[in-house]
């Protein structure tokens, strides 16, 4: 397992050549410490552990890992098929002629979704694919606790969970996180 920086292991779903809309998240509070734990899977790309906390309002620092190369029927129990929570990977337009055009295509996605019976799972999926997101899908979150399905997944994966916390605690000891004003 190699541990790199969080945004890294975000970049490399976002390259993955895969369908988009297959991706499942489940993410909370991590069990110790502070900041969050998210796992992000899919079929053919595998699973994704990242582990982030605040540092400031305006900055996120984070470690992370590729924990499995293929999501079995056992670990993908754990990730939601449907539901009302949803995420999605988005990278910033290349120019301004790509911005407008994907500016264009959500227009046209809102109006057709606002002349017709729709869903909001179909709404965000229509979006997303207007917008190019290279992953998106059901999300289990909890931004208060920690979802039961996150405990069963830090379980299988109980000796990359010790590593990534290990290198998130010297990232919030590093940048002296909690210790208030001096």
């Amino acid at each position: 397992m190699r541990i790199r920086d969080w945004q890294d292991v975000v970049a490399d779903v976002t390259e993955r050549d895969v369908a988009a809309d297959d991706w499942r998240a489940v993410a909370g509070d991590r069990s110790g410490g502070v900041g969050e734990d998210l796992y992000l899977a899919h079929p053919a790309a595998g699973v994704f552990f990242l582990k982030t906390y605040a540092k400031n309002p305006y900055e996120v620092r984070g470690v992370g890992s590729r924990v499995a190369r293929s999501l079995d029927d056992e670990i993908g129990s754990f990730l939601p098929e449907e539901g009302t929570g949803r995420f999605a990977v988005r990278s910033a337009p290349e120019d301004e002629d790509h911005a407008s055009e994907q500016a264009s295509r959500v227009e046209e996605v809102v109006r057709a979704h606002a002349d017709a019976p729709t869903t909001p799972g179909d709404m965000f999926d229509d979006v997303m694919e207007a917008m190019e997101s290279p992953a998106f899908g059901p999300m289990a979150y909890d931004q208060y606790d920690r979802p039961d399905e996150l405990g069963e997944l830090s379980e299988r994966f109980e000796e990359a969970d010790r590593l990534l916390s290990a290198e998130l605690d010297e990232l919030v000891e590093e940048d002296r996180v909690g210790r208030g004003f001096s």
